[in-house]
């Protein structure tokens, strides 16, 4: 693949995933913990991670979340978005890197999925100077591992899609 080619696919990936964050900005969740989303950003970075690697995978989440603030204009959550990216693309890059013999993508998003959820409770805890935050640590798991799933099951067939558009051509 060209370098050109390349820069567009995730210059294209960076804007759907922009695109599913304020999507998924507007879905109102019947649950009442704050900050709790569904992750279908996750799916363009799982994607990423896939198709073109790592260090890609870490773009597309940095670039997403500053452009997510820049559109909404809501940089006082920035950090947590931002810490909550970098560790889930951690986490993902990890598991798929050193686990995937025991992990499909679904495992590996479900990760993911958790590890977003750590780092915007490590976030919060440090801004509020105050570890109790960590108490919702469990319910935001229990509802990672359906969203995880839906992410990775999503991811699976979105990858097997890119993977004949980008062989084909």
């Amino acid at each position: 693949m060209t370098r050109l080619r390349k820069i567009v696919f995730i210059s294209l990936l960076v804007s759907l995933g922009l695109a599913l964050s304020i999507i998924e900005s507007m879905i109102p969740l019947p649950i009442p913990l704050p900050g709790m989303k569904l992750g279908l950003a996750n799916i363009v970075c799982l994607v990423t991670l896939v198709i073109f690697g790592y260090k890609e995978a870490f773009v597309v989440a940095i670039l997403r979340t500053i452009a997510f603030a820049l559109a909404t204009g809501s940089f006082s959550g920035l950090i947590y978005s931002f810490s909550g990216a970098i560790l889930s693309t951690l986490a993902m890059t990890i598991v798929f890197k050193y686990l995937s013999n025991y992990f499909s993508l679904i495992g590996v998003s479900i990760f993911g999925a958790i590890f977003h959820n750590a780092g915007q409770l490590l976030a919060a805890s440090l801004i509020m100077e105050n570890l109790k935050i960590f108490s919702y640590f469990p319910f935001m798991t229990i509802l990672s591992l359906f969203t995880g799933y839906f992410v990775g099951l999503s991811s699976i067939l979105i990858t097997n899609n890119m993977r004949k558009i980008l062989g084909e051509t």
